[in-house]
């Protein structure tokens, strides 16, 4: 009795030694595969603003230096193209996006400061502009949101009741010249033709006969 006990106990700790063994062999295959790359910032989807927002005169940034109180502000972009910031004084900023910006300030930065963390935003797109004349009530300059279209434009602008809706018109300049695009906003609202709904750019001029 006791040389049969003997041997289970032997067999059970065979069968225990090769099941440690597989989990081993388990642990280290799953630790020899590839690890799959992180997502970087390179990956996010495409046509975002934020990324491809180019900076102009008359924007409003507000620029944060992480631990830097004294160097977080909101100011104005000059007509000039230039930001106005403490330690670094004149810095250039129209013409950039917001992530150039942020690389040329913490480069400049580093002058001054250990490992300087900066962040810039756009907080007023006032350079990107469009003009809205005519039978509106709000006539003249307005902001160019991204992706603005002719619709958008004109739910802000705001009908007189003279104004021919049929007759709407976008001038654009292409090459130095003029080119009129023709907007029939009755056919728009009603889903007709929805190619004539073109998304705006900056400098357009938005006509309501």
């Amino acid at each position: 009795m006791k040389r049969v006990t003997k041997l289970g106990c032997l067999a059970l700790a065979a069968m225990l030694t090769a099941a440690m063994w597989a989990q081993d062999q388990a642990a280290t295959s799953a630790n020899d595969k590839p690890a799959q790359p992180a997502a970087s910032d390179n990956d996010s989807k495409p046509g975002v603003a934020a990324t491809d927002y180019v900076i102009g005169a008359d924007d409003t940034l507000h620029i944060t230096v992480w631990k830097e109180p004294d160097l977080s502000v909101t100011l104005p972009v000059r007509p000039d193209g230039k930001i106005s910031m403490p330690l670094l004084n004149d810095v250039p900023a129209a013409g950039l996006t917001p992530m150039q910006l942020k690389d040329s300030l913490t480069e400049k930065l580093k002058k001054y400061i250990s490992d300087p963390r900066v962040t810039v935003v756009v907080t007023a797109m006032n350079s990107q502009r469009i003009y809205v004349l005519g039978e509106v009530q709000h006539t003249g300059a307005m902001p160019l949101l991204p992706n603005m279209t002719v619709l958008q434009a004109l739910s802000s602008a705001g009908f007189t009741q003279f104004a021919n809706l049929k007759a709407i018109y976008v001038l654009r300049a292409v090459n130095g010249q003029q080119t009129k695009m023709p907007f029939n906003y009755k056919q728009a609202i009603k889903g007709g033709d929805p190619k004539q709904n073109i998304v705006l750019k900056p400098g357009d001029t938005v006509v309501i006969p």
